[in-house]
């Protein structure tokens, strides 16, 4: 130990020299990719989605525990990035490029989407005390993708399985999502078309207990099932007026991109 002890470093640290610095280029693309003024519009539609649903999520937060927003790094780290990503979209818009809430403005993204606009002018985020537009945009679209799904689960399952078994509870859930559509005519019929047939479907399904097969539908719930499936998938396909109420304030903006 005293050999190592006086014995010279073979070498000497140097100090930190800034001409070193490796630039971060993480969240860039790897080859240069130019975005047109509409291109730019549809991302920073994205990126306030994000963040707006980033805020709203950290008010869930602060409402199931005792935390404000101001006090998640996580939440001040994530929402930095998003408007990051911002600024570095502007970029590709003809110089000289407008600053960030004055864009928001000029384009209508700012009364789309207020949290978002208060955060990015004050770095802290404030609920609304008036659901914005877009509020409803994002439960809008699930609904209508889970409508969609189960209807094309249900349709493969009564062409395709040896036992229908489970159609009725199957049945019943999309009941359940169609319920949630209010006052949507094409939907609203094919509701009350399920009212009308769901007890003697189920009674239908009903087997011997000490029968070994399989419940089967009869020929008439099989082709009535595949009926309301076939219409419910093309009513929510086409969008038709009654299904894009919640979706206007999105399309609008898109509509006036081009």
């Amino acid at each position: 130990m005293a050999a190592v002890s006086i014995t010279e470093p073979l070498c000497q640290p140097c100090a930190y020299d800034a001409k070193f610095k490796v630039e971060l280029h993480v969240r860039k693309p790897l080859l240069s990719v130019h975005l047109s003024s509409e291109q730019v519009g549809l991302e920073m539609l994205c990126l306030c989605s994000q963040l707006d649903l980033l805020i709203r999520a950290q008010f869930q937060e602060q409402l199931n525990q005792d935390l404000s927003p101001e006090e998640s790094d996580s939440f001040q780290r994530e929402g930095a990035q998003i408007i990051e990503r911002m600024y570095l979209c502007l970029e590709h818009l003809p110089e000289p490029a407008p600053q960030l809430e004055d864009y928001l403005d000029a384009v209508g993204l700012s009364a789309m989407f207020p949290r978002v606009e208060v955060f990015i002018i004050h770095g802290s985020p404030v609920d609304m005390l008036e659901k914005p537009a877009m509020d409803g945009y994002f439960p809008h679209i699930a609904r209508l993708n889970q409508v969609l799904v189960l209807s094309q689960q249900l349709e493969d399952d009564v062409k395709h399985l040896g036992s229908h078994k489970y159609v009725a509870h199957q049945l019943s859930v999309l009941y359940q999502v169609l319920s949630t559509f209010k006052g949507i005519m094409p939907l609203s019929v094919l509701k009350r078309d399920i009212e009308a047939n769901f007890k003697q479907l189920k009674m239908a399904l009903v087997t011997d207990e000490s029968s070994k097969q399989e419940p089967l539908l009869p020929a008439q719930y099989v082709n009535w099932i595949l009926d309301v499936t076939h219409c419910i998938i093309s009513s929510v396909s086409s969008l038709p007026e009654e299904l894009t109420q919640d979706l206007s304030t999105a399309m609008s903006f898109i509509s006036n991109l081009a």
